[in-house]
């Protein structure tokens, strides 16, 4: 309780936090975060585009568009989604193979 009002009073005051900016230990944490930030946004990026070009959404949004008429309509696109998606995870799995082999 008493650490925590201490703590509270010491992030409050503004040549307290000054001091700690210029500090190098913080600038390199807040480096590394920034870092790690923009890592995860480019990363983020790179899914998203992945995802609006892969096959299977292309797919599901083609297929939904028509509404089959019977079952067994309904059991071949479903199929030839199942077998798209299936061959879009086999090829990323091979992609993050290859990229791990490279980085050895």
């Amino acid at each position: 309780m008493v650490l925590g009002r201490i703590f509270h009073a010491l992030i409050n005051n503004a040549q307290v936090v000054e001091k700690l900016a210029e500090s190098r230990p913080i600038r390199r944490a807040a480096q590394i975060t920034a870092f790690a930030i923009t890592k995860a946004q480019i990363a983020g990026r790179e899914a998203s585009t992945k995802l609006l070009r892969s096959e299977t959404l292309q797919q599901i949004r083609k297929e939904s568009a028509q509404m089959p008429g019977d079952v067994q309509e309904m059991r071949r696109r479903a199929s030839r989604l199942r077998d798209t998606f299936v061959k879009e995870v086999r090829e990323g799995v091979r992609d993050a193979n290859r990229q791990i082999k490279d980085r050895k």
